[in-house]
């Protein structure tokens, strides 16, 4: 699943090239998990004055609203020149003036959904409950501290959940929590000062180095150059079950943590 440095990486790769171009068509294939909520013409003459991101969702600004796009669990995004008609699993294609948009999900999780703006309800329903953006300028750690003094669940659900800080999913929290020492099954309330800072600081290390790293490609990711990540190359204990760690040689180990695979070091990684 596309987590949020894949989001960004996609973000990055056609952001430039696709702001301040001409909605001149959409095109919609098999419907996704919600209805775009407007009519396809709604959107033609439109300008694009930028691409957002709020944890997995891009956002395109448009003149009279926005298109929030999700890639689900296994969607991708592509722009350029589209000379292929759209296949049984694409999904939704915006044509402009500089290019094609089109959203490819084989499984059909990812969603297009307009909305009049950030604060519509229709925005607000997928946005309203998000945490605080880990690579933004308002991630502090007073703030994080205190949230997780007030959840009772294991710190590596609590950063799934994404209530607290967004977008930092399976990987990345297995990544994140290794470097900074910390046992995923341990309480969130539990945590020292000292350790919700070193585990802030890590998930910014580790999300930055993933973005800087073109994100990670397990199956199927790629950017709307169709290029793939390489963060998993150097991953320290996602998917090394069995493997010496990097650092102290004990075997990683997997658990089970809310249906989800969760690595960690038993030696460097404390309770």
């Amino acid at each position: 699943m596309p987590e949020l440095p894949e989001v960004e990486v996609t973000r990055l790769s056609f952001a430039d090239r696709i702001t301040g171009a001409t909605v001149q068509s959409v095109r919609l294939g098999k419907p996704l998990r919600w209805p775009v909520g407007c009519l396809p013409d709604t959107l033609v003459g439109q300008k694009i004055s930028g691409v957002r991101r709020r944890g997995k969702y891009l956002m395109v600004d448009l003149q009279l609203g926005l298109l929030l796009m999700h890639l689900g669990m296994s969607g991708s995004l592509t722009f350029g020149e589209q000379t292929r008609a759209m296949g049984k699993h694409d999904h939704f294609d915006l044509e402009t003036t500089q290019g094609v948009l089109r959203l490819n999900d084989p499984r059909r999780f990812g969603a297009v959904v307009f909305a009049p703006n950030e604060q519509s309800p229709q925005a607000q329903k997928l946005l309203g409950k998000l945490g605080v953006e880990p690579l933004g300028e308002e991630f502090f750690l007073a703030d994080f501290q205190r949230a997780l003094k007030q959840r009772k669940a294991p710190i590596k659900q609590v950063l799934l959940a994404g209530e607290v800080v967004v977008g930092v999913g399976n990987i990345y929290a297995s990544e994140a929590l290794f470097l900074a020492g910390i046992r995923p099954t341990t309480r969130a309330l539990r945590l020292s000062r000292q350790r919700v800072e070193r585990l802030r600081e890590a998930i910014c290390t580790v999300l930055a180095r993933a973005v800087e790293k073109g994100g990670s490609t397990l199956k199927d990711f790629s950017n709307a150059h169709g290029e793939s990540g390489y963060f998993q190359l150097e991953a320290a204990v996602y998917a090394r079950q069995g493997e010496n760690c990097r650092v102290c040689g004990t075997a990683i180990r997997m658990i089970r943590q809310g249906q989800r695979a969760t690595f960690y070091c038993p030696t460097c990684q404390k309770p």
